[in-house]
């Protein structure tokens, strides 16, 4: 929730290209109602009405913002929301992304797609994550055996064998930034541990770093996804002990959780892992990376994406699969009964 990041892009036969990007600011007043509500306090139905409301006009704001100054015909927008609850393992499995796509449509007179993950849950799978079909189009290659890793507030990986014949696979790590984040706001204000500069203050916790790694979804096979109403706050404060820890000292662990919830799940087979999302602005993190995982680590942007744009460039994507009729989940990677056909269209 540090921001909403647009893009404006073209797909086709020589592949993608950035038109125009954005980041766009939350109102810090509907941030904070965000959080709150992610963090599972109990919202009315008004409350919740509200909030997928003005959600909404922010994102047509941002879509808006994106678009100015651009020529020519834009097909469609893309959204995906801002994710509430991500919960495939209830009964039953539930996923929440509000943002009114209606009033995104109506503000931008464009035909705007969202709400990409209930039909994969639907089908028996995690909803989650979607993004790696279109790391499999952009990134996939013969040369080697890559991995994407998106480093968002929860961190995924697409393992691309460059074997064409088998099948692309995935999952959600754990944390990525979430448990950073949020303690070092509790701790200092700050909207992020810059640069890592709260975490290297400290020192890994080995005790903490064992409880935290004991938790039941890092023993799990994939197909699995997880969401920030897990590892949240109230979660590590469950964890911590008795006797009171240094909060660098729970930086610098939650940091190392990261990286080492990670680099457990690479294969063996890797040859490269290209990252994106906002984890690949933290030096530390990626310095732990590189030394936990045995191949070179590197941002997507040696792979003609820059890393800040590849979440939204993917929902661009599976936007136009939408309009075309193509399905874009990967079973192999959801766990879903078969391909389907993601998202709601709301025509402009």
């Amino acid at each position: 929730m540090d921001g909403i990041d647009a893009v404006a892009v073209t797909f086709g036969e020589k592949g993608i290209r950035l038109l125009n990007t954005h980041q766009h600011p939350w109102p810090s007043k509907l941030r904070e109602c965000l959080r709150v509500a992610a963090n599972q306090r109990p919202l009315t139905a008004i409350e919740l009405a509200r909030l997928d409301s003005t959600t909404g006009e922010v994102l047509a704001e941002a879509a808006q913002a994106v678009l100015k100054g651009l020529s020519g015909e834009i097909r469609a927008i893309g959204s995906h929301g801002q994710t509430l609850i991500h919960h495939p393992g209830g009964r039953p499995p539930s996923s929440l992304q509000i943002g009114n796509p209606a009033i995104i449509a109506e503000r931008t007179g464009i035909t705007t797609v969202a709400d990409f993950r209930r039909r994969d849950l639907a089908a028996g799978g995690q909803g989650a994550p979607l993004v790696p079909a279109f790391h499999d189009a952009l990134f996939r290659t013969t040369d080697c055996y890559r991995i994407v890793l998106n480093i968002g507030g929860i961190a995924n990986i697409t393992c691309l064998p460059n074997d064409p014949g088998e099948l692309v696979t995935g999952f959600d790590t754990g944390p990525g930034n979430c448990l950073m984040d949020a303690w070092v706001r509790q701790q200092t204000g700050q909207a992020m541990d810059e640069n890592g500069h709260f975490a290297a203050k400290g020192e890994i916790h080995p005790a903490l770093l064992k409880r935290l790694l004991a938790d039941d979804y890092f023993r799990r096979t994939s197909p699995k996804s997880t969401g920030t109403d897990h590892f949240s706050l109230n979660w590590l404060n469950t964890q911590l002990p008795e006797k009171p820890i240094a909060p660098t000292d729970i930086q610098a662990t939650l940091l190392e959780l990261t990286a080492h919830s990670i680099a457990s799940a690479i294969d063996h087979r890797t040859e490269q892992v290209l990252v994106c999302g906002g984890g690949v602005h933290n030096p530390l993190l990626m310095q732990r990376l590189a030394e936990l995982i045995p191949c070179p680590v590197a941002s997507t942007s040696v792979a003609g994406l820059a890393p800040d744009w590849v979440e939204a460039a993917a929902f661009a994507w599976l936007a136009g699969q939408t309009l075309a009729g193509h399905t874009s989940n990967l079973p192999t990677v959801t766990g879903a009964a078969g391909p389907r056909i993601l998202g709601a269209i709301y025509p402009a």
